[in-house]
């Protein structure tokens, strides 16, 4: 089975490798391990290669924040980059030590500007108003949840914008399986009947990346 990765900037370390007692987020918190990112380093390197230049970026699920570092680290300098995770599975809501490792992951990057969005993508894609130009949906894996997302965030993306959706295709040793959620909507939305000014553009293990015509 492939593995996902422990990122620290491009370096990569199996995650696997990591004493179990590391795991918990407080250690990333206190700096005492990377982040650990919830991918591979191929889908880092394609998160990072159509993040590159962006200056309007959306990543929905953030977990400890290495996939968004990454995004921080590609984007335009001038860009800004909203990380929407309500962080509501911490047993100790007042610590939330994932919370504050994404928070320190992140935040260890001062290209361009990050807006934290403490809330559920559906909660904030009621008052958006703001363009588009790289989206990445890695939140909710209910089939119903990732189509919500698609439907309430993909309208804002601008012609030549592209969506990320993770955990989105089967791949040889690889982990995701044909009834989840990115897996079934992926497939019907693009691979059935594309919908229309939509294409795929890249798929890397479980990443698959569709773009605006």
């Amino acid at each position: 089975m492939a593995r996902r990765l422990m990122l620290r900037e491009v370096d990569t370390t199996p995650k696997s490798s990591v004493h179990p007692l590391l795991a918990h987020p407080v250690f990333a918190w206190l700096g005492l391990r990377p982040a650990f990112g919830q991918h591979t380093a191929a889908e880092h390197a394609a998160l990072k290669r159509w993040a590159a230049g962006k200056s309007r970026l959306v990543e929905i699920g953030v977990a400890e924040g290495g996939s968004a570092l990454g995004l921080r680290e590609a984007m335009s300098a001038d860009g800004t980059l909203w990380l929407i995770d309500p962080f509501h599975l911490s047993r100790r809501r007042s610590v939330n030590a994932m919370k504050r490792a994404a928070h320190r992951a992140v935040e260890s990057c001062p290209n361009g500007q990050v807006v934290w969005l403490e809330e559920f993508s559906s909660d904030a894609a009621t008052h958006w108003n703001d363009e588009i130009d790289f989206l990445f949906l890695d939140g909710d894996h209910a089939e119903a949840a990732v189509e919500g997302d698609w439907n309430a965030w993909s309208p804002f993306v601008v012609p030549g914008g592209v969506v990320a959706f993770h955990d989105a295709r089967i791949f040889p040793r690889g982990w995701t399986q044909p009834d989840w959620g990115p897996v079934r909507v992926v497939e019907r939305l693009f691979r059935g009947q594309p919908a229309s000014g939509w294409q795929i553009v890249q798929e890397t293990d479980s990443l698959v990346v569709v773009q605006r015509s």
